[in-house]
């Protein structure tokens, strides 16, 4: 016997097992109505109704709705209300342009477009068939009472269409099946422990890879969700100790926020012993990961995918093995990106680079016959990452290909000069790119911003450097700055800051 995967089988179990349970506790904070404690069963009539109006307005099965807004109910609602009666939901990373909102509606062709109040004057000028505002127009989102039209569940259709965030060219519209879906949140549930009496804290953007796939499987077990609207590192800690959060996730940006938060608490740390983080988007360096341990008492997971792996492709939990350890030497091992997720087949090729063959990679890219090619060539999808594995079988992560800093043909993993300076207790944040140099090609350069009070020179840092690594991996130079540009989800932007260097050359390698 063969049964369809889909997504709406998280959500079926949800309402049949846990209907009267508190499913959603949902921001209070927010321009909308908050839809304030509602139960998995409220959350199956609301997502009934969301496909009810979208039958009655003749969106059919695999027309494209998208939505631009923060964590919020109804968005989550959305992702059973629109893809689990087989239409194709599009969250979009609300951060963006109007300009670049457009691109991504038209791209998709989406026949709707929800949006949440405070972005209104963002999607003013955007044109679409149905532009409705999340809790302004719900009497037009949602036809309370209806029964949608049956739908043949289908595994391999497209359940969401995740776009990328572009360097220098449009975002690519990432085609993700429920098949994809469904194994990457069920994945993810097993190697994370998920089970009925998790407290999930959204402090993951919903819109990003689908919220790593959490909504799905949050809900398939019948946890609770406890929405976020806005990351703040003392908010965070208050929602831990007010709601009991037991899991949440996050890039390393985030973890620093909470610490900093934690170094300013007055009483116990919320969660200590009891919550886990789970954490991605960059690997964080090793003293960032001790401190998590150290002075939260949470467990640090990591985790390593992309937006066309849905994304679980590795996870790195603390092992029995690893019980002996010093909490730095415990670190060090979790700094790795982990060990492949079941079903996951991982290899380095002969440049380096991280292939990843697995059921949750991506189908394809939205109308780009020709990125699909580039990025699922050979049999494996090719990540854009530089790697290696270990004897064990963990990935460690060494660079993206296209930060690789080749100075004097030698080649520099910014990373790795990155977790150095990372260990200067005046160092915040940085960032080591390559910029152009007439003798080397290449030369390395921090871009560094300091903890609040703190003071450190240039060359006190780069002797920081000199004295644990190579001379032709540390900085020549460093900039201090204000702050670093980075996505939503805390991942730097070394494009735009390679950028300003690298102008009027045409290329950025030298």
């Amino acid at each position: 016997m063969k049964v369809a995967l889909t997504i709406r089988d998280h959500f079926e179990r949800a309402t049949l097992i846990y209907g009267e349970r508190v499913a959603v506790l949902d921001e209070p904070m927010q321009p909308a109505e908050s839809l304030g404690q509602i139960t998995y069963r409220d959350i199956d009539e609301l997502a009934q109704a969301q496909a009810a109006r979208l039958d009655q307005v003749g969106v059919g099965h695999g027309d494209r709705v998208a939505i631009v807004s923060q964590n919020s109910a109804r968005m989550l609602a959305g992702f059973y209300g629109v893809s689990g009666w087989g239409r194709v939901y599009v969250p979009i990373n609300f951060r963006l342009s109007s300009h670049e909102i457009q691109f991504i509606v038209e791209n998709c062709g989406a026949r709707v477009l929800l949006f949440d109040p405070e972005l209104a004057d963002l999607v003013s000028n955007i044109e679409c068939e149905h532009k409705w505002m999340l809790g302004r127009d719900d009497d037009q989102i949602y036809h309370r009472g209806a029964q949608p039209w049956p739908w043949e569940p289908d595994e391999d259709a497209i359940a969401t269409v995740n776009y990328t965030s572009g360097t220098t060219a449009h975002p690519k519209g990432v085609q993700m099946t429920h098949r994809n879906l469904w194994i990457n949140a069920t994945t993810f549930a097993l190697h994370a422990g998920i089970n009925d009496r998790d407290v999930y804290l959204h402090t993951l953007p919903m819109f990003h890879c689908n919220g790593w796939g959490l909504p799905y499987a949050v809900t398939g077990m019948g946890a609770k969700h406890v929405v976020l609207r806005q990351v703040d590192g003392k908010e965070i800690l208050r929602r831990v100790d007010a709601e009991g959060v037991t899991l949440l996730c996050g890039a390393p940006a985030v973890v620093a926020a909470i610490l900093e938060a934690a170094s300013n608490w007055d009483g116990p740390i919320p969660g200590a012993g009891r919550t886990r983080m789970v954490v991605a988007g960059a690997p964080p360096p090793t003293k960032t990961i001790e401190r998590v341990e150290r002075e939260l008492n949470w467990e640090f997971i990591q985790i390593y995918g992309l937006t066309e792996t849905a994304p679980l492709l590795t996870m790195n939990r603390t092992r029995s093995e690893w019980d002996g350890l010093t909490p730095t030497e415990r670190a060090i091992n979790l700094g790795r990106a982990g060990a492949p997720a079941i079903g996951v087949t991982i290899a380095i090729d002969d440049h380096g680079e991280i292939l990843a063959r697995s059921n949750v990679v991506l189908e394809s890219y939205f109308d780009n016959p020709e990125g699909t090619e580039a990025a699922l060539h050979d049999d494996w999808f090719h990540t854009g990452d530089g790697g290696s594995l270990s004897d064990d079988g963990y990935l460690t992560i060494t660079d993206r290909k296209k930060d690789v800093i080749i100075s004097g043909g030698e080649n520099v993993s910014s990373i790795e000069v990155e977790d150095r300076i990372f260990t200067h207790p005046a160092v915040a944040e940085v960032a080591v790119i390559g910029i152009p140099d007439e003798k080397w090609g290449e030369t390395v350069i921090a871009l560094v911003v300091l903890n609040p009070g703190a003071s450190l020179t240039e060359q006190e840092l780069i002797d920081h450097c000199r004295s644990e690594m190579a001379h032709y991996k540390c900085p020549t130079r460093v900039e201090f700055r204000d702050e670093l540009a980075r996505t939503v989800t805390g991942k730097l932007q070394k494009f735009k800051l390679r950028q300003p260097y690298w102008d009027g050359l045409g290329k950025q390698i030298n």
